[in-house]
C-alpha cells in the first residue's frame, strides 16, 4: 500500500486518480506514525523546490523520511527534494542522492519551462520494467537534475542531457509526471508499487 506524503506542495489529485485506475491502494502520510502504515512512500511535488522544502520541514518528517528502508519515489519537485541542493531558492535539500538541481540556462536557446512530451532513455532497472526504451513521458519543469551515471537510471535531452530518473538504494526519483504519461507512466507507478527490497 502506498503512502503519499501530504505536505501541501503536491498535485495529489492526478496521482491518486492514476493509482485508483491501477487499483493500487493508497493513503496519506501526515505524521511520522503514518509512515509505518505503508509499504511504499511517494513524495509528490509541484512548483518551487525551496518553498516545497520549507513546507516539508514544517511537517517534522524530514529525519524519518531520510531513514526509511522501504521503497520511496519522488515525483517532479519530489525528485528534486531528494537531491543535495537546488538553484531554485538556493535551497539545501534532503541530500539523499548527492547530485544538484540546476536551472535550464538561457544560453541553451530553449523554451523554459520544459513542458510537454519527451523521449526517455532508460537503463535496465526494475522501475522501468515493461517500458520501451525512448518511451515518451510528460514533463513540466524549469530545473533539472544534473546527469550523474552513478545514480542515473533514465535520461532525457532538452538542450542538454539530464536525469529523468535516479536511484540510490531504496530511493527513486522521476522528473516527469508518470500520472500524466499514459500507459508508460502507469507502468512506472505499477512497477513502483510492486518493488520489494
Amino acid at each position: 500500500m502506498i503512502g503519499i506524503v501530504n505536505y501541501g506542495a503536491g498535485n495529489i489529485f492526478s496521482l491518486t486518480a492514476a493509482l485508483a485506475r491501477l487499483n493500487v491502494a493508497y493513503g496519506m502520510v501526515n505524521t511520522e506514525a503514518d509512515l509505518e502504515k505503508y509499504s511504499h512512500i511517494i513524495i509528490p511535488g509541484v512548483g518551487h523546490a525551496g518553498a516545497a522544502m520549507e513546507k516539508l520541514k514544517q511537517t517534522g518528517l524530514i529525519e524519518a523520511i531520510k531513514q526509511l528502508q522501504k521503497p520511496v519515489l519522488g515525483i517532479c519537485v519530489g525528485m528534486q527534494l531528494i537531491t543535495a541542493h537546488s538553484e531554485e531558492g538556493d535551497a539545501e535539500l534532503l541530500d539523499i542522492v548527492p547530485v544538484k538541481t540546476k536551472k535550464f540556462g538561457n544560453t541553451l536557446n530553449i523554451k523554459v519551462p520544459h513542458m510537454g512530451w519527451n523521449a526517455v532513455h532508460h537503463k535496465n532497472n526494475s522501475l522501468f520494467e515493461g517500458v520501451e526504451d525512448n518511451a515518451q513521458f510528460y514533463f513540466v519543469h524549469s530545473y533539472f537534475i544534473e546527469y550523474n551515471p552513478t545514480f542515473d537510471i533514465a535520461s532525457a535531452n532538452y538542450g542538454l542531457q539530464f536525469s529523468a530518473a535516479v536511484q540510490k538504494d531504496n530511493f527513486y526519483g522521476v522528473q516527469f509526471h508518470p500520472e500524466k504519461s499514459g500507459k508508460a507512466g502507469e507502468q512506472i507507478l505499477k512497477n513502483f508499487s510492486n518493488l520489494s527490497l
